[in-house]
């Protein structure tokens, strides 16, 4: 089996294009991933215990997706490319997060319904009219814990809500929001696989031939632990 030193994985994806995945086609502006690993997006392989549900999203007509931690741009201009009716607004209080997300969604021509901001905030929905159907994306390093409360949750009920909670920083994250949202959405969970396993067992044709050790360096998202999604659905719009 063949071994590949960091600078060959790099050349392996010097044109900075995403592979494979539901973003694929997506062009990073620079060889960076803010607080993530940068081959598995360039692969298509980041977060792919989520693909079938980003499927689903994107064939479900949202109009209106929040992006709380966007960093450079992965999901929210990947979903402003698969989601041409929807109007995108991405949040992250890194500056330098936000200056490559305006560069990624002007490079993959999406910058007219991309809008960069901040700190959000449950007040932020005040100026975000749901035209048919909202979404928001939330990976924001135990952040959910400040934005979805019982003082704020009622703000959320009409929108769907595809949280990473991180139970590393607050165990009690998953638990709490489970029951935060139990009378106003339904609730389906996922959790994500070991590095170990995927350098095993993810099946894409550039790892063909390679080792387990660089298909690991390929794949690995190095997360703390195993890390649970939580995709809350609004009772108010039901899918149909």
């Amino acid at each position: 089996m063949q071994s590949l030193s960091t600078e060959e994985i790099h050349q392996m994806f010097s044109d900075a294009v995403v592979r494979h995945g539901p973003f694929a086609g997506l062009r990073y502006a620079e060889m960076t991933s803010i607080a993530s690993s940068l081959y598995p997006k360039l692969l298509g392989s980041y977060e792919s215990e989520l693909h079938p549900w980003i499927t689903e999203i994107c064939e479900a007509g949202y109009t209106e997706i929040i992006d709380v931690g966007c960093a450079e741009g992965y999901y929210a201009v990947g979903l402003a490319m698969r989601v041409p009716k929807a109007k995108v607004h991405a949040y992250d209080t890194y500056e330098g997060s936000r200056q490559l997300c305006a560069a990624c969604a002007k490079l993959n021509r999406v910058k007219k319904r991309l809008k960069i901001r901040s700190l959000f905030t449950a007040e932020e929905l005040g100026s975000i009219p749901i035209r048919q159907r909202g979404l928001i994306v939330c990976d924001c390093d135990g952040g959910e814990n400040e934005i979805f409360t019982e003082q704020s949750h009622r703000q959320f009920a009409d929108w769907d809500l595809l949280i990473e909670t991180h139970d590393c920083y607050d165990i009690t994250i998953s638990t709490r929001l489970a029951e935060l949202f139990r009378e106003t959405h339904e609730l389906r969970t996922i959790l994500s696989v070991d590095d170990i396993q995927k350098a095993k067992t993810y099946d894409y044709p550039e790892l063909a031939g390679l080792d387990l050790a660089t298909r690991r360096a390929i794949l690995a998202e190095f997360r703390p632990t195993l890390m649970e999604w939580q995709f809350f659905t609004s009772r108010s719009n039901p899918r149909v």
